[in-house]
C-alpha cells in the first residue's frame, strides 16, 4: 500500500488529522509519493474517490498520480477522484452547469480583442508615450485578471502604468466591449474558466470533502481565490517556497508564504529527506539557497549512501570555446546521453550547445525556448541557400519576400510566377536572362463574378519610377518591374536578391555560400526587421540597445551556422543535414537541453548549468523588468537539484562577438567555487545600494 512505503516524514503527513496542512517539500523529498499516500488515507477513512480533488498544474502530473494509485486500488476508484489543473476542472464543472460554452484559444480571442481595440482612436490625446498596442493590452489585462482582486481595470492602469493615465478609460472600454463580444457568443479563455468556476462555486456545494494542491508555491491571486471560494472541509497543499519560479506568470509567493497566518489552526509538515541528490550537490544547492530569505525553517537530509564526486567548475576563456568543450566532455561521458541535460538561463546560450552538439553528431532534444535550427534567422539563411540548390522551391521564395516592406505572402507568389514565367519555367533564368519577348509575365486574369474574384491588375506598373535607385542596367530591363504593386522599397529588396544570387550560384563551398549569404544586403535587411521586432517596446517605439543586442545574437547564430557547414562540400548534403538533420537531432532521444523553468520537476544523472556569468545568471536584465535576486537565486537552486550524481558549472570570461568580459556569478561566490575577491565584493556592494535605494 502507498502508507506503507513512506518515511515518517511523509507518513504523519499524509495521515494528518487537521483540516488545513501545508506541506513543504523540497527538491527529491518525495512529493509525490506523500499525495498519493494522502489520497490512499482518505480513502481508507470511507472518503469516496469522487469526494477528493486532486489540483495539479500540469494534466500529466495528474495522471501519472492516479495511475499509481490504480496499481493499488484498481481504475475503477482512481479514475472516479476528480484530478486535472485548475483549468481542467473548471471546465469539467462548467460543461455540466452550461453545455454552451466554447472555450477558444488565446490566439482566436487575441483576433477578437484587436477587431475591438483598432476602432479605438488615440490620435486626438496629447500624451508623452504611445499608447499599447492591442495585443500587448491583451496580454496585460490577462496579468490584470490572474493577480489583481480589489481594483477594475481602469484604476489598476492608472496605478500601476501612471504614465497611461490619459489612455486608461479607453483601454477600460475596449476590455468592456470585448466582454460583451464573448458573452454574445459563449465564448471563454483560460482565465474565464477560473471566473466563472469562481462564481459556481459561490452557489453550489461541489461535494469534495478535501482538496490536494500540488505546487502550491505557484499558485496565483486568481486561483488562491477560487480555491476560498471552494471553501473546502480540508485542504493539503504541497509546495516549496525555494522552487517559486513564476513569478513573470503572475504567481504570488506571498500564498505559500501566508499559509499559517491565513489558517491559524493549519499545521505545516516539511519533508527534509532528500532522495535524488547526493551529498556534495544538496550541499552546494543548500549554501545557495540559504541567502534567501527563510520563510519557513527547513534543513535537508542526505539519504544516498556511497562515493560521489564534487561539483565541478568548468572554466572557459572564451563563449564559444565554453560550448564546443562541453560538447565533447558530453562525447566522452559514459553516461547515457537521455540520463544528461544541459541546463540554461537564457535561450541564446543553448545555441551553442544545439550547435557543438550538432557538429559531433550527438542527438539533443531541446525544451524551453525556440531551437537554433527554428529560428527566424536561421531559417531565412535555409531558405536562401534552398533556392540555390533547388529554385523550384517557390515557398522559400515566399519566404524570403515576405520580409521585405510592401511584399505580402501573395505579391511574392505573384513575383515568383512572373519571374517564372519569364525565364520559360525558371526562376533564375528569369531573374537573369528574362525572355526579351515578353513584355507582360502578369497577364490579366479571367474575372469570376461569382467567386468575387476581380482582377487587380488594372495596369502594367512603370519601371520609370525606380531610374534614380542606381540598379544595374540589365536589372531594369527585367519586365518583372512592371509589377503594379512593386515600391521603390521592394525592388530595391529584389534588386539586392538579383545581386546575391549573382555571386553565389558559382560558388562550391558550402561555407562561402552562408557567409555571403549573411553578409548580403539582403540578410541585413532581415536582421534589422527580426531585431527591430525583438527591441519594440510596449508604446511601438525601438529600444535601440536592446536592437543592437538583437543584432549581436543574431550575428553569433550566423557564425555557428557558418561553423556548422565547414565539414560539407556539397550544397545538397549540407542543406539536407541542416534541414532534414536538425529535425532528427531536436526529438525524440538523446541529451536534453533545458531551460530553468522547463526543467522543473525533471531528474538527470548528469547535469551541466552553463553560462554561470554575473549578468546572464543570474539575469540582471529580467531582474530590472520586475525580477528580482531572490528569484534569480529559486532558479539556480531548481537547476542544480535536477542532477543526482554528477553535476557541472562552467563559465567564461570572455565574449569575443560582444569584445566583453565577464566575472563568475554570484551564485558560484556563494556555493564557495569561486574565491571572494573584490569583484565579488562589488556585487555586494552594489545590491546594498539597490536595496537602500528602494528604502
Amino acid at each position: 500500500m502507498p502508507l506503507s512505503r513512506l518515511n515518517e516524514e511523509q507518513y504523519n503527513a499524509a495521515t494528518s488529522d487537521f483540516k488545513y496542512n501545508l506541506i513543504i517539500a523540497s527538491a527529491g523529498t518525495g512529493k509525490t509519493s506523500t499525495i498519493v499516500g494522502r489520497i490512499a488515507h482518505l480513502l481508507s477513512k470511507g472518503i469516496e474517490p469522487s469526494e477528493i480533488l486532486l489540483l495539479t498544474f500540469t494534466n500529466k502530473a495528474a495522471a501519472e498520480m492516479v495511475e499509481r494509485l490504480a496499481q493499488f486500488f484498481g481504475d475503477e476508484i482512481a479514475q472516479k477522484i476528480d484530478a486535472g489543473t485548475f483549468h481542467a476542472v473548471s471546465y469539467r464543472w462548467l460543461k455540466k452547469y452550461d453545455k454552451k460554452i466554447v472555450l477558444k484559444q488565446q490566439r482566436e480571442l487575441k483576433t477578437l480583442f484587436r477587431s475591438v481595440f483598432e476602432k479605438r482612436s488615440f490620435q486626438n490625446i496629447d500624451a508623452e508615450v504611445q499608447p499599447y498596442g492591442g495585443n500587448y493590452l491583451y496580454d496585460m489585462y490577462s496579468f490584470y485578471q490572474n493577480t489583481e482582486l480589489e481594483n477594475n481595470f481602469e484604476d489598476w492602469i492608472k496605478d500601476s502604468f501612471a504614465e497611461h493615465e490619459l489612455f486608461a478609460l479607453i483601454y477600460a472600454d475596449v476590455v468592456d466591449e470585448f466582454e460583451t463580444l464573448k458573452k454574445e457568443y459563449g465564448f471563454v479563455n483560460f482565465n474565464d474558466l477560473l471566473l466563472h468556476f469562481r462564481e459556481l462555486c459561490s452557489h453550489y456545494d461541489l461535494g469534495y470533502k478535501e482538496i490536494l494542491i500540488d505546487e502550491y508555491q505557484d499558485t496565483n491571486a486568481l486561483q488562491g481565490t477560487l480555491v476560498d471560494a471552494m471553501n473546502p472541509p480540508s485542504l493539503f497543499c504541497v509546495g516549496d517556497y525555494d522552487q517559486s519560479i513564476y513569478a513573470f506568470n503572475g504567481a504570488d509567493i506571498t500564498i505559500i508564504g501566508s499559509f499559517n497566518k491565513k489558517f491559524p489552526d493549519a499545521v505545516v509538515h516539511t519533508l527534509t529527506k532528500n532522495y535524488r541528490s547526493s551529498p556534495p550537490i544538496l550541499s552546494l544547492a543548500t549554501k545557495v539557497i540559504e541567502h534567501n530569505e527563510r520563510i519557513y525553517p527547513k534543513q535537508l537530509e542526505v539519504t544516498r549512501q556511497g562515493s560521489f564526486p564534487p561539483p565541478k567548475l568548468l572554466g572557459y576563456e572564451e563563449l564559444f570555446e565554453q560550448y564546443h568543450a562541453i560538447a565533447m566532455k558530453i562525447r566522452e561521458s559514459q553516461t547515457p546521453h537521455e540520463e544528461i541535460a544541459v541546463i540554461f538561463r537564457n535561450n541564446s546560450t543553448a545555441d551553442g550547445i544545439e550547435v557543438g552538439l550538432r557538429e559531433l553528431d550527438i542527438a539533443c532534444k531541446r525544451k524551453g525556448g525556440t531551437s537554433f535550427f527554428d529560428s527566424k534567422e536561421v531559417k531565412a539563411v535555409l531558405d536562401i541557400f534552398t533556392l540555390l540548390v533547388n529554385e523550384a522551391d517557390m515557398m522559400s521564395f515566399i519566404h524570403v519576400f515576405e520580409y521585405a516592406r510592401g511584399i505580402g505572402s501573395a505579391m511574392a507568389k505573384e513575383l515568383y510566377l512572373g519571374l517564372k514565367f519569364s525565364g520559360a519555367g525558371s526562376m533564375l533564368t528569369g531573374l537573369y536572362a528574362p525572355d526579351e519577348h515578353i513584355r507582360n509575365p502578369f497577364e490579366k486574369r479571367k474575372l469570376n463574378h461569382q467567386l468575387g474574384l476581380f482582377d487587380e491588375f488594372l495596369e502594367l506598373g512603370a519601371v520609370g519610377k525606380f531610374a534614380k535607385l542606381g540598379f544595374e542596367d540589365k536589372f531594369m530591363k527585367n519586365p518583372v518591374l512592371k509589377h503594379p504593386k512593386l515600391t521603390k522599397d521592394s525592388a530595391t529588396f529584389l534588386h539586392n536578391f538579383y545581386l546575391l544570387f549573382r555571386d553565389i550560384k558559382g560558388m562550391s563551398e558550402p561555407k562561402a555560400v552562408v557567409k555571403k549569404i549573411y553578409t548580403s544586403e539582403v540578410f541585413k535587411y532581415i536582421a534589422d526587421i527580426l531585431s527591430s521586432k525583438r527591441a519594440q517596446l510596449k508604446d511601438g517605439t525601438i529600444d535601440e540597445k536592446q536592437k543592437t543586442e538583437s543584432l549581436v545574437k543574431i550575428q553569433r547564430k550566423m557564425m555557428l551556422l557558418e561553423e556548422l557547414s565547414s565539414p560539407y562540400k556539397e550544397h545538397s548534403r549540407f542543406l539536407n543535414a541542416m534541414i532534414l538533420g536538425s529535425s532528427d537531432l531536436t526529438q525524440g532521444e538523446g541529451v536534453n537541453l533545458l531551460s530553468v523553468h522547463a526543467s522543473k520537476g525533471l531528474e538527470y544523472k548528469e547535469v551541466y548549468v552553463i553560462d554561470m556569468m554575473d549578468g546572464r545568471f543570474p539575469n540582471r536584465k529580467l531582474m530590472q523588468r520586475g525580477g528580482s535576486l531572490d528569484e534569480e537565486r529559486r532558479l539556480f537552486y531548481v537547476a542544480v537539484t535536477r542532477a543526482k550524481d554528477i553535476l557541472y558549472l562552467s563559465y567564461t570570461k570572455y565574449d569575443k562577438m560582444k569584445k566583453m568580459n565577464f566575472i563568475a556569478s554570484q551564485f558560484l561566490y556563494e556555493a564557495g567555487m569561486v574565491p571572494k575577491d573584490e569583484a565579488y565584493r562589488a556585487l555586494i556592494q552594489k545590491e546594498q545600494d539597490k536595496k537602500d535605494e528602494e528604502n
